[in-house]
């Protein structure tokens, strides 16, 4: 047990239904925590070290009702789930989103399988615009709706690969083994997606946030989107630092001081 405010938490994320370890509360703190806590990597944009300790995490996502990315993300998430008496195991992770096969991207992705009655899922609220919104189930076969996206898991290659369909294209989230990532593992894997010259995290900033009625709001660098749950997508070009804040504070409830600038690309 973390000792971590539970109240706080839920107040955080709107969550007001029973505090038991169940598939009903599994899913419902799945959906509130991803609608409610934006993924953002704006800390690693301005050089601000991302800390994973219990508190920092409970400070930065609850307290001071920033965002944060995987490590940050799934690991709070960790610990509440833990706390309710759910039994979650940290999982690691190939992030493959617009990448190709042939491609092999660095173990750096934290998410957590849930075992409830025997059974096994995954759920996870740190994998930007492709974050989850209910739990979906890791040994079965198939499409498996949510309230956003169609997922499935797939084997292929002697790897489960989280699949997530965009129309009639079905595309790669992340590849897994299922083995466990333990904190000393998050802590590396922290370390490079945060300083790593070639971490796609240090020359992007990417903020994202899944919103009600399967929509989702997304920013990458000076592009922000709003896309419908039927696909169809509404984009704009940001016109500089104080649109920027502006859309931060509106769709993502992240609210910085007048004057903060973000180095990134134009």
């Amino acid at each position: 047990m973390s000792g971590l405010d539970l109240d706080a938490y839920f107040d955080r994320i709107g969550y007001r239904g029973p505090r038991v370890p169940t598939l009903e509360v599994l899913h419902a703190l799945t959906a509130a925590h991803a609608q409610a806590i934006p993924f953002e990597n704006l800390d690693v944009c301005l050089g601000t070290s991302i800390e994973l300790d219990a508190d920092a995490l409970f400070g930065k996502l609850v307290t001071r009702r920033r965002g944060g990315y995987c490590f940050e993300q799934n690991g709070l998430f960790l610990l509440m789930l833990a706390e309710l008496g759910f039994a979650v195991t940290p999982l690691s992770g190939r992030v493959r989103l617009g990448r190709p096969r042939d491609f092999t991207p660095a173990r750096t992705h934290l998410f957590v399988r849930v075992a409830l009655d025997g059974v096994a899922w995954l759920t996870d609220v740190g994998v930007g615009a492709a974050s989850l919104t209910n739990a979906i189930r890791f040994d079965v076969e198939g499409e498996q709706p949510t309230a956003h996206e169609t997922r499935r898991i797939v084997r292929e290659e002697g790897r489960w690969f989280h699949q997530i369909r965009y129309g009639d294209i079905w595309a790669d989230v992340y590849e897994f083994t299922g083995e466990e990532m333990p904190f000393i593992d998050r802590v590396v894997g922290n370390w490079y997606t945060s300083t790593h010259p070639q971490s796609h995290f240090r020359d992007k900033l990417m903020v994202a946030r899944a919103l009600p009625e399967g929509r989702r709001a997304t920013i990458l660098n000076r592009e922000f989107t709003l896309r419908a749950r039927d696909g169809r997508v509404e984009t704009r070009t940001l016109s500089g630092d104080e649109e920027l804040l502006a859309i931060l504070a509106e769709h993502f409830g992240l609210v910085f001081p007048p004057g903060t600038r973000f180095p990134i690309p134009a």
